[in-house]
């Protein structure tokens, strides 16, 4: 019996130890935010896993268009990192000193293309004779906001670049992001869209019709920045995790490209 009571005694002081560590592992465990342009999500959701898994240190997902995201962040949401789709918007934010110093840094470029619904669209050849309009067919071409939105932003530029915007800027359904874009066009609510080509990538239903030349449009590129006053150790952390080649290699995986 006495034997048996120290064996019991023994356990339950073993337990006792690992569920103190426990507690203690996860008292410091952060939860970061992170403020993302809508198109990043797929590879991102897989990064931040990864992050999870080897840190314990959880990671929020905020993902909307670059200047929701940034106004947010500027009427005092509590963003730990934010990740624009174009550097204006981090530049606005850099501006009003709400980027910690010396975290900015360009994460991932990508590419601008004009998708249709369905997955064996026939490729076209864009020029200034691409007459838009009869190919939309009485529907609408799908672009995130032209005027704040980087996709649309930059989706404008292209098509103004081969003087198309002017005849096709009343057949254009403007959504609040990217991925809203997409959306409409793989379920067949518009024939076509631009969105960028991770975007495609992601969603089976839309097929690429074209690529918009780089010289078209401003270059698609990712800055990733924390927020002022919030660089603590986690989120340095993630930002490290986030630029790593481990990381990098995910985001090529899913079409992004690593900034020259």
């Amino acid at each position: 019996m006495p034997n048996r009571s120290m064996t019991l005694l023994h356990s339950l002081r073993r337990c006792a130890a690992l569920a103190v560590m426990g507690v203690a592992s996860m008292a410091q465990a952060d939860n970061i935010t992170v403020f993302a342009a809508a198109s990043l999500k797929t590879a991102l959701d897989e990064v931040a896993a990864e992050f999870t898994t080897q840190t314990g240190h959880r990671v929020t997902l905020s993902l909307a268009g670059s200047s929701a995201l940034a106004r947010q962040i500027e009427m005092g949401a509590p963003a730990d990192i934010f990740i624009s789709a174009n550097p204006d918007w981090m530049d606005h934010l850099e501006t009003n000193g709400q980027v910690a110093q010396g975290t900015r840094r360009n994460l991932v470029a990508n590419r601008l293309v004009l998708i249709a619904h369905g997955a064996n669209t026939e490729p076209l050849t864009l020029s200034t004779g691409l007459d838009l309009p009869a190919l939309l067919n009485g529907g609408r071409l799908a672009m995130a906001l032209v005027e704040a939105v980087p996709a649309g932003i930059y989706g404008k530029a292209a098509l103004e670049h081969f003087g198309l915007w002017q005849a096709i800027a009343p057949h254009v359904a403007q959504t609040d992001n990217v991925r809203a874009a997409l959306h409409l066009v793989a379920l067949g609510e518009a024939p076509f869209g631009i969105t960028y080509a991770t975007d495609a990538a992601a969603q089976p239903q839309v097929s690429i019709a074209a690529t918009f030349p780089a010289e078209s449009h401003p270059p698609i590129l990712y800055p990733v920045a924390i927020m002022a006053g919030r660089d603590s150790e986690a989120a340095t952390a993630l930002l490290t995790h986030l630029t790593s080649p481990a990381s990098l290699s995910i985001f090529t995986a899913h079409g992004f490209e690593v900034p020259q």
